[in-house]
C-alpha cells in the first residue's frame, strides 16, 4: 500500500512538472513569434493562431511605439455617463502618469486597452465599454441613460531643433450609447 502511494505521487509531481513546462514553453514560444518583428508565413500563422488567447489575456503586443509611424500625440479616453435624473459624470480610464509606481505595474494592460479603443478599426469593441461603465456607474435608483466615449487628443508638431510642442487638447468624441434597462443586468 505505501510504495503504492509512493508512485502515485511521484506521477503527479511528473505531471505537474510536464503541464508546467508545457505552459512555459507555449508561452515562450509565442510571445516571441508574436513580438518579433519578422513577417515570414510561420510567423503570421503563429500570430493569428494566438491572437485570440493573447487579445483576450492582455499579452499583445505592437510595435508602433518605434515604427512605422509612431503615435504623434499625447491622448486618453474618459466617458461622460448621463443618469436618469439629468445629473452627469465623467469616468476616466486608468492613466499611468496619475497613477503611483505601485498601481501602474498592476494597471498597465488599461493603457494598452485605451490606445487600442481609440483606433477607428476596433469600434466593436464601443458598444461593450460602454455597457460595462453604464453598469459600474450606474444604481437601482438612478441608473446610467447614456454613455459617451470621448477621446481628448493634443498633436505633437515638429519644433526646431528635433524638438515637439504639443498642441491645445481637443475633444472627440468616439461613440454615445444610448443604456437599455437589459444592459444593466
Amino acid at each position: 500500500m505505501k510504495k503504492e502511494t509512493y508512485w502515485n505521487r511521484v506521477r503527479l509531481q511528473t505531471a505537474k512538472r510536464v503541464a508546467i513546462n508545457l505552459f512555459l514553453g507555449f508561452h515562450i514560444l509565442f510571445i516571441a513569434c508574436w513580438c518579433l518583428p519578422l513577417y515570414a508565413p510561420m510567423f503570421t500563422l503563429c500570430r493569428n493562431l494566438v491572437r485570440p488567447y493573447f487579445l483576450w489575456s492582455g499579452l499583445f503586443q505592437s510595435w508602433d511605439t518605434f515604427a512605422p509611424t509612431p503615435w504623434s500625440a499625447n491622448s486618453y479616453v474618459e466617458a461622460i455617463v448621463i443618469y436618469q435624473d439629468g445629473s452627469r459624470k465623467i469616468w476616466p480610464f486608468p492613466r499611468m502618469e496619475q497613477l503611483t509606481l505601485h498601481d501602474r505595474y498592476f494597471k498597465e494592460r488599461y493603457r494598452k486597452f485605451e490606445e487600442n479603443l481609440q483606433n477607428d478599426k476596433n469600434d466593436a469593441l464601443w458598444p461593450d465599454v460602454a455597457r460595462y461603465i453604464a453598469r459600474a456607474n450606474g444604481t437601482a435608483a438612478n441608473p446610467a441613460k447614456t454613455v459617451i466615449l470621448v477621446q481628448e487628443l493634443s498633436v505633437l508638431t515638429p519644433g526646431a531643433q528635433g524638438s515637439y510642442r504639443p498642441e491645445p487638447w481637443d475633444q472627440h468624441v468616439l461613440y454615445g450609447y444610448g443604456v437599455k434597462p437589459k444592459d444593466l443586468q
